[in-house]
């Protein structure tokens, strides 16, 4: 058997700390990627603070792995905008607000700056959802509700042709008072969208007690109640809804625009 030499004994050590060196290297520049990630977020959300009017910062992301390359173009392919609690008018006071813009063109050195002057984007897709309890603060200003719940009605088909981004089938229900009476409603209906408004129209009142006196009289007050037009305000970046969605707990409008400066992201 031929006897390790003293060479050989070195080779793996010296292998063992190339690799530990890569990898520290390798760390610290994640690390710093992360951290000029970070400083370009903190720029984008007190830029949009004041563009937006909010109380706090909105949640920024800059997606996309590494960083710096992107940074050296001076192209990010996707910031990601988001608030909630956000109050328009006495109406809405909990809208959520997403914007996401593709392909955001800034030098490093300005946005690192927060001089976001000049900063141009490809195309923002903006949304604003409405939420169920502001849905219940509006229609209480006809008739008193509670546990006012928002469900899409996949049972209804809304047209009969091609598919309407404008209008989706809804399902409500919640709890009110009607002639000294405690009912549980479930209404049934549309929420449109009109010159950027929401319009729900009910057409179809279920309660749970059938043997109601005056039952046409209840249901009159209820479809009154639940038919309410709705504005949002403007989507941010003045993005004009073109659709309209419901899910479970709010509605969803939705929309786009192109070619627009980022410092034009007001709402």
């Amino acid at each position: 058997m031929t006897a390790m030499t003293e060479t050989d004994r070195r080779r793996p050590a010296r292998g063992r700390k190339l690799i530990i060196a890569a990898l520290v290297v390798g760390g610290l520049l994640v690390a710093a990627d992360f951290a000029l990630a970070a400083i370009g977020e903190y720029q984008v959300a007190q830029k949009m603070r004041e563009k937006f009017g909010l109380s706090e910062d909105p949640s920024v992301r800059i997606n996309g792995f590494p960083f710096i390359t992107q940074a050296i173009g001076g192209d990010y392919r996707d910031i990601e905008i988001s608030a909630t609690g956000v109050p328009v008018r006495d109406q809405l006071r909990d809208l959520e607000i997403r914007a996401n813009l593709k392909h955001t063109r800034i030098g490093l050195s300005d946005l690192l700056a927060g001089n976001t002057r000049g900063a141009k984007i490809d195309q923002v897709l903006g949304s604003v959802k409405i939420k169920a309890n502001d849905l219940n603060r509006v229609v209480n200003q006809v008739t008193p509700f509670t546990d006012m719940t928002i469900e899409p009605d996949k049972r209804t088909r809304v047209t009969d042709g091609q598919p309407d981004p404008t209008v989706a089938a809804v399902k409500l229900s919640g709890k009110t008072k009607v002639a000294g009476r405690d009912l549980r409603i479930t209404a049934y209906g549309t929420v449109s969208l009109v010159n950027g408004q929401v319009m729900i129209a009910v057409n179809d009142v279920e309660l749970d007690d059938v043997a109601l006196d005056g039952l046409d009289a209840v249901l009159g007050v209820v479809r009154e109640a639940l038919s309410v037009t709705i504005d949002p305000g403007a989507l941010p970046f003045t993005v004009t809804p073109t659709a309209v969605k419901v899910e479970s707990g709010a509605f969803t409008l939705e929309g786009a625009i192109n070619d627009i400066l980022l410092d034009q992201g007001g709402s």
